[in-house]
């Protein structure tokens, strides 16, 4: 089976946003949306998987990190 890259989603208290996504992205995810629930026998709705896919993007994305970090060492 695929080894997707999002874990467990976590139940957090969520801010509202309203967001226009691309015919493309959308289909894609519900796509993922459907294989994840393949995977893991939890259904799952979509919307609910953009917060924690930007999460493990902006985790993993080694620019964004050494900018923060430098912005982290200059407010200190």
């Amino acid at each position: 089976m695929t080894k997707l890259k999002l874990n467990p989603l976590v139940d957090e208290k969520p801010v509202k946003l309203t967001v226009e996504l691309p015919g493309p992205v959308h289909r894609d995810l519900l796509a993922y949306a459907e294989v994840l629930a393949a995977e893991t026998g939890q259904q799952i709705e979509s919307v609910k998987l953009i917060a924690p896919m930007l999460m493990r993007f902006m985790a993993t994305d080694r620019a964004f990190l050494k900018a923060r970090r430098a912005k982290l060492t200059q407010d200190n």
